[in-house]
């Protein structure tokens, strides 16, 4: 079963609502701006799996190979018979390292996609007969009430693939003092971290030589066509993937490659040759950087997992 946090009225979807909202919204503003959370739809789910079998596309296999190689001491404190919520879960595929510890009795998975959902949970159920699931369909970074299933023993909250890096430090820092809320006090994170490096191996992790990040970015215009009926020339535009140093954070953005405009829910907005549509910040952290911006938030820092290369950080976060 998968438990819906979303709510039909009068025959709309209010996620399509959401994104028509956030699109007028967005394109209003100056620079113009569309949200990374709409990048996932089922098209855009399956282009961001091939993204991270790049060669380019280090952090997957990277934070990958750290959970494998140290799953267990991250749950060994752990009593028998704990509770695992994963924001943002996709596909789970990295989460069956932790439930494969034997540490776990009940997985709740949030995420945006029920069809993501229920593949992965499918899967789950196959693997680990015995384990408790329910699923949430539910935007992680809005008030999340978790499913009314026995929570007994410890909570682990689970938030792999950098996404942190996705939101601005005030914002990051106002999550994860959400997530200390919402999994108390004692409570534990698994948070996946992109640490700072050279700027031509970041832009190259996203902007690989085979265009399929490009069609990714091209894709929130693909499903605005689809979604919401707009007007817009697709071959207009083009991927652009930047490193931001001062900010410490990679910015992708969709570039107008001549004078255009974008019709849409009853509006039209106008595009220079060479304006930009911001879709996406990753941001970039040193390990004491993120340790004292997790502590702002209510976490402190137990433990910390590095590859050889310090790519890429795992860290185990306990809620003060």
């Amino acid at each position: 079963m998968t438990y819906a946090a979303r709510k039909f009225d009068a025959g709309f979807d209010v996620a399509q609502t959401e994104f028509a909202h956030a699109v007028v919204e967005g394109l209003s503003a100056n620079p113009k701006i569309l949200p990374c959370r709409f990048f996932y739809d089922a098209r855009g789910s399956q282009l961001f799996e091939k993204i991270t079998r790049l060669p380019e596309y280090y952090p997957t296999r990277t934070e990958t190979g750290i959970l494998r190689a140290h799953a267990a001491t991250l749950v060994e404190s752990l009593s028998q018979g704990a509770t695992l919520v994963e924001f943002g879960s996709g596909s789970s595929v990295k989460t069956e390292l932790l439930l494969a510890t034997g540490r776990f009795a009940r997985y709740l998975p949030v995420d945006v996609s029920a069809s993501a959902l229920e593949e992965a949970a499918a899967r789950l159920r196959a693997r680990f007969p015995d384990l408790e699931l329910a699923p949430l369909v539910a935007d992680f970074t809005g008030e999340l009430e978790l499913p009314a299933v026995r929570q007994a023993g410890d909570r682990v909250g689970f938030f792999p693939g950098s996404t942190i890096g996705n939101f601005e430090p005030d914002a990051a820092r106002g999550l994860l003092t959400k997530m200390a809320r919402l999994l108390g006090r004692g409570a534990r994170l698994v948070l996946g971290v992109d640490l700072q490096k050279d700027r031509k191996r970041l832009v190259a992790a996203y902007d690989d030589a085979t265009g399929v990040t490009a069609a990714f970015n091209l894709n929130l215009l693909v499903r605005m066509r689809r979604e919401l009926g707009a007007r817009l020339d697709l071959a207009g535009f083009a991927h652009r993937a930047l490193y931001n140093e001062s900010e410490n954070r990679i910015e992708m953005h969709l570039v107008s490659l001549c004078d255009q405009t974008i019709e849409v829910a009853g509006k039209t907005f106008a595009l220079a040759a060479g304006e930009t549509i911001h879709t996406e910040n990753s941001c970039k952290y040193t390990i004491e950087g993120f340790s004292g911006l997790a502590l702002d938030a209510g976490w402190r820092v137990l433990q910390t997992f590095v590859d050889e290369e310090r790519l890429f950080g795992v860290m185990l976060l306990e809620t003060l």
